[in-house]
């Protein structure tokens, strides 16, 4: 009686999913794809605002301008995140 009581328990309790690895590629291409955007979008949003706030200072401006490309950098690296990591996956194995 007793035994069949854990077992109806054990069989009710949620069993840990065990993913495969497409499975962990694909979470984690979202994962790197949504920090990259994140990271990319303050470094637009700090450009844009040291360039307003520059006022004709030309060092400043070129700061302005590092950070833009540094916001285009990281688009582009978010943009190539899914392609990178399957070339990762082609090598590893399916």
């Amino acid at each position: 009686m007793m035994v069949e009581l854990v077992d109806a328990i054990l069989s009710a309790a949620p069993q840990p999913a065990i993913k495969t690895l497409p499975e962990v590629i694909a979470g984690l291409t979202s994962w790197v794809v949504g920090i990259l955007a994140g990271v990319a979008t303050l470094f637009l949003t700090i450009g844009g605002l040291r360039y307003l706030a520059a006022g004709g200072d030309p060092a400043e401006v070129e700061r302005a301008k590092t950070s833009l490309r540094s916001a285009l950098v990281g688009y582009a690296l978010a943009v190539l995140a899914p392609v990178l990591l399957s070339v990762v996956q082609g090598i590893v194995g399916r």
